[in-house]
């Protein structure tokens, strides 16, 4: 018997780079509720010599995620995983892992654009998809796999993007879904599939990659042993399975004159089109035409984030809150040099705070001492980083954008949000800090009918949690 709508509960599994949280909403008196019902640690483990991914225990973690749900009594209707992009595994015939899960931090692709340029230019690349060049993208990790490990691709028979992989444990069902697909840099802008003419030249696998599904669509239901070990069946959906995907469908704003800034490990400063921008000028900007739902683009760009901060805070021998940290960071602002956030000597240094301290020195600039100096460096850099992409964003669109909306957990940073609307001199909106999670709710809930459309859901999410104006 189908359960009334109004009680219908969708559960978001939402997995980052060093944390996961299993998370119930439903629909009450014209608002989104949520409920935090688990959440676990997720981190790098070196193996072989490598960065990687533990996927068994990312897996027994949602395992848990569910039965915890079980025991609560709180059964979802349905079921949505998002993660990271770009990372992905090899299936072979038997549908196990080939050789260990990598993580983008590693350093398996140094040079490995070199070796796609040989192949097909970087210029006609981003005619071809309109991806930001980012060494870790899924095009260079499998041209790395060729180069290094040509064995998994030969013996390679499916293709998972991780929430894919899960969602597979979890069904047995392989379904490869668009906004994740798109980070892998071999999805067409413009026919908004695989692009067969770059896999081919490639010499990749063309049979590996699986037909798109879009956000809404239904992967199937657990597995009868799954059934049994968590409690109940529940149907698994696909929302945005890319986490930034999820995070943009939750924007509360539903004009084109905001710029969105999705905060936390990585910062995503973009906008919503329509249309892919897949010329010349988008290229030397950097800019990236990543999909989102119902086939639209979330054009914007990759920022380092707050990663960083994340790295110096565990460095520094005193564990302070955060809001110490921003008292600190406060006190530095006499503190004057730069360092460039997207640089890739911070993508995974073995310690942040010598990297920031040898880019100042590499680059002429006064060294970053105290724990103050070092907290406003990265502050200070990164919000002139924002503003510079506003920038961009305005100079590349012919538009001003007079708001700028925060969201996912970094809206709660109140130093950087009053540095980023100084430097920007646009309105400053922080919130909603659960983004990426509610984006992955409201695919599922639009699955079943819940709002008309996007547009009524993100009313709905604006009228049910605090968006606060940033006060400068």
């Amino acid at each position: 018997m189908k359960r009334e709508k109004e009680k219908a509960h969708y559960l978001a599994i939402d997995i980052g780079a060093s944390s996961g949280r299993c998370i119930l909403g439903w629909i009450e008196n014209g608002k989104i509720r949520i409920e935090e019902l688990y959440r676990f640690e997720n981190c790098l483990e070196e193996t072989d010599g490598h960065l990687c991914w533990n996927l068994a225990r990312l897996f027994h973690e949602v395992i848990t995620g569910l039965q915890r749900c079980k025991q609560l009594n709180r059964i979802p209707l349905s079921i949505g995983i998002d993660t990271w992009g770009v990372d992905f595994v090899l299936l072979d015939q038997a549908d196990k892992v080939l050789g260990n899960t990598i993580a983008y931090r590693d350093g398996r692709t140094q040079g490995m654009d070199a070796e796609v340029y040989k192949i097909i230019k970087e210029e006609e690349l981003y005619q071809h998809n309109g991806i930001q060049k980012q060494l870790f993208n899924s095009i260079y990790q499998l041209m790395a796999v060729q180069k290094q490990e040509p064995d998994l691709l030969n013996n390679a028979r499916s293709f998972l993007m991780i929430p894919e992989y899960l969602n597979f444990l979890l069904t047995g069902e392989k379904k490869n879904e668009y906004t994740n697909a798109t980070t892998t840099q071999l999805v067409n802008a413009e026919t908004q599939d695989w692009d067969d003419d770059l896999i081919a030249r490639l010499g990749l696998p063309r049979e590996i990659f699986g037909k798109l599904h879009m956000p809404k669509s239904s992967v199937g239901y657990l597995l009868p042993e799954i059934q049994k070990i968590v409690g109940f069946d529940a149907e698994v959906l696909l929302p945005a399975t890319h986490d930034t995907g999820s995070a943009v469908l939750a924007v509360p704003a539903n004009d084109d004159h905001s710029i969105y800034l999705s905060s936390g490990t990585w910062s995503l400063m973009g906008i919503e089109r329509l249309i892919p921008d897949c010329t010349e000028k988008s290229r030397q900007h950097n800019f990236t035409n990543e999909g989102g739902y119902h086939y639209r683009y979330r054009y914007l760009k990759n920022i380092m984030g707050l990663w960083m901060m994340q790295s110096i805070r565990k460095e520094f021998k005193h564990a302070y809150s955060f809001t110490e940290l921003y008292t600190l960071a406060g006190i530095g602002s006499y503190f004057s040099s730069v360092v460039d956030v997207n640089d890739s000597s911070f993508l995974a240094p073995k310690n942040m705070i010598n990297a920031v301290q040898d880019y100042c020195e590499k680059t002429g600039q006064e060294k970053p001492e105290t724990e103050c100096e070092l907290l406003y460096c990265v502050y200070n850099s990164l919000a002139k980083c924002y503003a510079d992409t506003v920038a961009e964003i305005e100079e590349v669109t012919g538009k001003v954008y007079p708001r700028i909306h925060v969201v996912g957990g970094g809206c709660q940073d109140s130093f950087l949000n009053k540095l980023t609307a100084e430097y920007t001199g646009k309105e400053v909106y922080a919130g909603p800090v659960e983004a990426t999670t509610l984006g992955n709710l409201v695919a599922q809930m639009l699955k079943n009918n819940e709002f008309a459309d996007l547009v009524a859901a993100r009313e709905t999410i604006a009228r049910s949690f605090n968006v606060k104006k940033v006060q400068v």
